[in-house]
């Protein structure tokens, strides 16, 4: 598998950052308040999670930065959600851009040794600033998709962030996945071919769930459709109808919208 460096995640964080203010930074009130894909929430309220997000995330590599090693607890981030969530949509929307420009510069100042060395102390336990990085593309691309397909009906995820986010979706399919539907299902070894990639992954369903970069040996289905729909659809985040994803086999596509209910 192709290596990949600090440099690659956090140039992928500006990338997508830029990419989203683009996309609303002249929205009006009015559309800032429409909905996004993210189930109840509108497109205001994504830029807020996003904020806040970032808002908490520059808290905890500052403490990283100080040696600290304990995780945030919910006295930590209640009252920043609190304080987000009483915001209105255009101040969300300044709020999440002034919060993200910190964040960002602030990962941009750690130095080659401070990169590699700094331990954060996130709410998985503490990550190197790579794999910190990770989790926040993860959240900055697939909620930015959020909104971006409310206002464009044809948005993707750019090949780029996607190679990336591949990297780490098996963390993603193990931790969010719906046990009773696994359980459901499982044992069962399903092909994921990618058609945009002519790649082919496992999805193994057993006690846990893994998606390993390897050729099934004796695959009960095959899954099929683009990195991007693919991607989505364990993000929970299919679209029945819009996205071409196939399913032929054991396994049917609103099997796997069951077994990955999205967060």
């Amino acid at each position: 598998m192709e290596k990949t460096t600090n440099e690659d995640w956090l140039r992928a964080l500006h990338a997508t950052s830029e990419r989203l203010d683009g996309q609303v930074g002249s929205l009006s009130e009015k559309d800032l308040a429409r909905p996004s894909f993210a189930e109840g929430w509108s497109i205001a309220q994504v830029l807020s999670h996003l904020g806040s997000g970032a808002e908490i995330g520059a808290m905890l590599v500052e403490r990283g930065l100080k040696g600290w090693t304990n995780g945030p607890v919910r006295d930590d981030v209640l009252p920043i959600w609190e304080r987000w969530d009483a915001l209105g949509p255009l101040e969300q929307r300044t709020a999440w851009q002034d919060a993200n420009a910190r964040h960002l510069g602030l990962l941009d100042s750690l130095d080659a040794t401070e990169r590699t060395s700094v331990k954060v102390p996130y709410f998985a336990g503490l990550l190197s600033v790579a794999d910190y990085a990770g989790y926040r593309l993860s959240e900055q691309s697939v909620h930015g998709w959020d909104i971006a397909v409310a206002l464009d009906t044809t948005a993707s995820i750019p090949a780029d962030e996607l190679r990336l986010l591949w990297k780490r979706l098996d963390l993603v399919a193990t931790r969010f996945r719906d046990t009773g539907t696994l359980g459901r299902l499982a044992p069962a070894q399903l092909a994921v071919t990618l058609t945009d990639e002519q790649r082919t992954l496992l999805l193994d369903l057993d006690s846990e769930l893994h998606i390993y970069p390897a050729n099934p040996a004796d695959p009960v289905g095959t899954v099929t459709g683009t990195a991007d729909a693919v991607l989505r659809l364990v993000y929970g985040r299919h679209r029945p109808g819009a996205d071409a994803v196939t399913a032929i086999g054991q396994l049917t596509v609103d099997d796997l919208r069951a077994l990955f209910p999205g967060f």
